[in-house]
């Protein structure tokens, strides 16, 4: 099967990453808020999605689908 060099590589450097922090889930978390701190910005920012209405059931209990 193929493999994506590109994912190969970072595959890679994930795994020695997460080694450094013992693959402790919240060492890894809190080192990449630390870091995110250091940079001054945020390092992943996603735009706010706009709420949806809900719509209301009717008396049979369905919402109109």
């Amino acid at each position: 099967m193929w493999q994506d060099p590109i994912v190969t590589e970072t595959r890679q450097l994930r795994e020695q990453y997460a080694g450094t922090l013992a693959h402790d889930i919240d060492a890894i978390f809190e080192d990449i808020r630390s870091r995110q701190g250091q940079a001054g910005k945020r390092l992943v920012s996603f735009p706010a999605r706009p709420v949806r209405a809900l719509q209301q059931a009717d008396k049979t209990g369905s919402a109109g689908q």
